[in-house]
């Protein structure tokens, strides 16, 4: 496999990558490091890839405990989460402040699960993954995950109908 083709397969989702790599080391630098790392390590081990059913899943595994090894080194636990701002030109200054603020909200409400739920969240909700993705990412069973993202989910809706609802009776 020469450069080229190394990069058309790894091009196409190396922002998950950092975005997942940021969601576990929350510094954009350290996030760029990690991803530098991962794909330094898939260089290296460039003609095995072939071998590998869905190269993605197994960018993002490695990506995922490159990560972990960083913060059992560093002994950390923070996460946060990676979104984008909307922007409409044809919403109201109004209605942008509130979407602004409601982003702000569901951040601080998912820095407020447990680890394994933002996790969950971050690879389900945000980058798409199936079900069974996750569970190879994570190493864990489908219906744990289910039932992580469900709670987790369940846990946002509410603390979001009560943030929006304190000055209603």
């Amino acid at each position: 496999m020469n450069q080229s083709q190394f990069l058309a397969l790894i091009m196409p989702f190396k922002d998950k990558l950092y975005r997942l790599a940021l969601r576990y080391l929350i510094s954009k630098d350290a996030a760029e490091d990690a991803i530098q790392e991962v794909v330094l390590k898939l260089w290296k081990n460039k003609e095995k890839l072939n071998t590998y059913k869905n190269v993605e899943a197994f960018a993002m595994t490695m990506t995922k405990n490159y990560c972990l090894d960083i913060l059992k080194a560093k002994n950390t636990t923070n996460l946060k989460l990676v979104h984008n701002n909307y922007k409409d030109k044809n919403i109201s200054l109004d209605k942008q402040i509130e979407l602004t603020d409601t982003i702000s909200i569901v951040q601080k409400l998912l820095n407020e699960l447990p680890e394994k739920q933002r996790i969950i969240m971050q690879l389900r909700d945000i980058e798409q993954y199936s079900f069974e993705e996750i569970g190879k990412i994570l190493e864990i069973r489908q219906t744990a995950i289910r039932v992580s993202l469900s709670r987790a989910r369940k846990t946002i809706r509410e603390n979001l109908i009560k943030q929006h609802s304190y000055g209603i009776t």
